[in-house]
């Protein structure tokens, strides 16, 4: 029997309900937000690898251009050796 406005927790639930206990809820959301977590790393280190990969590319690149810089300069400092020596 309950009073207007003072329902028990079983009365509450309605017929055949059983509540989980506390305990259990608390670890079921603990599990729930700990796998959200796991998967927004793993998704952040795909991420990561992937911007990696981008800038290993990157630097081989920078690596051609600045070794054919070092030919071109090595090019033009002839060059210009050769003309001053004609003159």
């Amino acid at each position: 029997m309950s009073f207007v406005g003072f329902a028990t927790e079983e009365e509450s639930l309605g017929w055949g309900a059983v509540s989980a206990p506390v305990e259990e809820v608390d670890l079921v959301s603990q599990a729930i937000r700990k796998e959200k977590l796991i998967k927004e790393i793993r998704a952040s280190q795909e991420g990561l690898r992937a911007m990696l990969a981008k800038v290993q590319n990157v630097q081989k690149e920078v690596d051609k251009l600045s070794s054919s810089n070092d030919t071109l300069q090595m090019y033009i400092d002839n060059l210009t050796k050769q003309m001053a020596k004609r003159r």
